[in-house]
């Protein structure tokens, strides 16, 4: 059997498991170091953002102190505050609170180059304190790629009333909103912090991103991050797409949502031309390695 038939054979395997079929899995020694490989590969070369993405996975994977080794210094030469979130970012998974604060004190900043980034960074890791600048951010800023990240924050950490008005904003965003680079952020989101009520949403839009792929992959992804069964196997094309940002994200999801039965679609992306599709994918096998491993605690 040819490679090409044989992939076929996998992925016609694969895409007929629902969420609740996926099976205990762990990585061997030699391919959690391939994946290892890969991440510190992605860490130390040219290309930024796929060496957070790398920084990301690796601080899960427990290798965090190696990852502020690296990083630590880049940001004290840094001046790009986009890049500045970045590193910020990263160093504050690590378990360094600290530079949590200076993603808020980027936030405060006059000048909005890296608002969006910090509001997204702040969703991501948190901050120390009552969020006073995200809930400023929400309440005011011109741009609304801010709002939403700051809402997504608020409603990912808030227990306050605003929680719900933040979860209201990024529902009625999804629901109303005309630019698909708009409304697929809000779905990306409800997708990881939503409920399975949102799927009903989320599936609304679908008909609106027909003639977009990427954002009908968020879509999907998002649904499939909720449990949806059919999103999954449609998630489960996307590792094999032609496009390699649908392959990247379709690798992330893949991992947050448990599916052990995309792994080997994702073992194969390890060697995908594109880098942050191998990171990601890199990331995605070391998140499924650290599911239960009992049948009985799988989801």
């Amino acid at each position: 059997m040819n490679l090409r038939k044989l992939l076929a054979v996998l992925l016609a395997v694969a895409a007929s498991a629902t969420a609740k079929a996926d099976q205990p899995w762990e990585l061997t020694p030699t391919l959690r170091q391939k994946c290892l490989t890969v991440l510190r590969q992605g860490l130390t070369g040219q290309e930024f953002w796929p060496a957070m993405h790398a920084a990301e996975s690796l601080t899960f994977a427990e290798q965090g102190q190696e990852v502020r080794t690296h990083l630590l210094p880049k940001l004290e030469t840094e001046t790009d505050d986009q890049r500045r979130c970045g590193l910020a970012r990263e160093l504050a998974r690590t378990g360094d609170q600290e530079k949590s604060t200076l993603l808020l004190e980027i936030l405060r900043e006059n000048d909005p180059h890296g608002h969006v980034h910090a509001a997204e960074s702040l969703y991501k890791v948190g901050w120390p304190g009552g969020g006073t600048e995200l809930q400023t951010a929400f309440a005011n800023s011109s741009d609304i790629r801010v709002r939403i990240m700051a809402a997504a924050a608020l409603a990912k950490y808030d227990q306050g009333p605003v929680r719900e008005e933040s979860f209201e904003f990024l529902r009625q965003t999804l629901r109303d909103e005309k630019d698909p680079a708009l409304f697929r952020l809000a779905a990306w989101i409800l997708g990881r912090i939503g409920e399975p009520k949102d799927c009903v949403l989320i599936r609304s839009r679908l008909e609106d991103a027909k003639n977009d792929a990427l954002t009908q992959a968020f879509l999907e992804h998002a649904l499939a991050a909720l449990g949806d069964p059919q999103s999954r196997k449609v998630l489960m094309r996307n590792l094999q797409s032609t496009d390699s940002a649908i392959r990247t994200y379709a690798a992330v999801f893949a991992g947050e949502s448990g599916m052990t039965n995309a792994a080997p679609f994702l073992i194969r992306q390890l060697d995908d031309e594109n880098l942050d599709a191998r990171i990601r994918a890199a990331g995605a096998l070391l998140a499924l390695d650290r599911q239960p491993k009992s049948s009985s605690e799988i989801r």
